[in-house]
């Protein structure tokens, strides 16, 4: 392997422990980067749950009217845990990108989170936000999208440095408690069928029918010279054998084919049951591009049973 890419939310720092955060991701990262050595990289390109690690730096970069491109490189001194993550993927060479990374000729990769910002209108439930034609890194960045990450991190930026991290903490607690509550709500009647149909909702109606669109939004608003854009944040990956035609080519022959990396996270309500087609949402998906072929989607994990997979949540 030449070069891994850790495609965002490499650390969980929604839920107001980055403590318990580093803890849990330092032996992965220590091991990932003994065993692509010092002639291997990797490029960190932070996302929307770990965005805390680049926030400050952005915030300081649109404060002086400092461009962001598509690819701006993002020092790793930009936060102390930054550069702590940066060390521990040692002896590999580290780079940081922000939002995304050239991969190849006419190859893009980003997180995604910016496609959050257009699935009010994707969706259709809620009219149109109606953005300009052309939008900038910057623009996105002042205008995140409607989930609560987001909205936790525009309160965050809106606040001084020493409260900002305040309103991540609180932020944090209450998903806490709404994580603790699941496993009592999940014993209520009916809640086997509600979650789904919220699960059938989120397949359906914001994956496949608001979010692809929405990412294709992005790369056209942002013009990305790309014929092909790899993302993640949604979870699902893809293009799957028995996807639908056109599922990952929403704008036609005029915009860039898709490809999603997949969760690295044992969803139950999302994941399919064994028998039930391809499972798009267990953990373990990738893509992998190589030189003269096309970038595809694998999973890494096929052969581990759910069971390993699900631990103790």
């Amino acid at each position: 392997m030449d070069r891994l890419v850790l495609l965002g939310d490499t650390l969980e720092l929604l839920e107001g422990r980055p403590a318990a955060a580093r803890d849990a991701a330092r032996p992965v990262l220590t091991t990932l980067g003994r065993a692509i050595g010092s002639d291997g990289q990797v490029v960190v390109v932070p996302g929307n749950h770990d965005h805390a690690l680049i926030r400050r730096w952005i915030g300081e970069r649109l404060a002086g009217k400092k461009p962001l491109g598509l690819t701006t490189q993002v020092p790793r001194a930009a936060s102390p845990l930054l550069e702590e993550l940066c060390g521990w993927l040692a002896p590999a060479s580290v780079e940081v990108r922000y939002p995304g990374v050239w991969l190849g000729e006419g190859i893009f990769a980003m997180h995604g989170h910016y496609g959050d910002r257009h699935l009010l209108s994707a969706i259709s439930l809620w009219g149109s936000d109606d953005p300009p034609q052309q939008m900038s890194v910057a623009d996105y960045e002042r205008a995140p999208g409607g989930d609560s990450g987001a909205l936790t991190e525009a309160v965050a930026k809106a606040m001084p440095d020493q409260m900002a991290d305040g309103v991540e903490l609180g932020a944090g607690l209450l998903r806490q408690a709404m994580l603790r509550g699941l496993p009592v709500a999940a014993k209520l009647p009916g809640a086997a069928n509600l979650a789904a149909a919220a699960a059938l909702v989120v397949e359906q109606g914001i994956h496949r029918r608001a979010f692809l669109p929405a990412i294709a939004q992005v790369s056209e608003r942002l013009e990305i010279p790309a014929d092909t854009v790899i993302f993640g944040h949604i979870h699902r990956r893809g293009p799957l054998a028995d996807d639908p035609d056109g599922m990952w080519t929403p704008a036609g022959s005029e915009g860039p084919k898709l490809l999603n990396t997949g969760s690295w996270v044992y969803d139950s309500a999302l994941v399919r049951p064994p028998g039930a087609g391809q499972n798009g949402y267990r953990p373990g998906g990738a893509v992998i591009v190589e030189d003269g072929r096309a970038p595809r989607s694998i999973d890494l994990l096929g052969g581990v049973a759910d069971e390993l997979l699900r631990g103790t949540a």
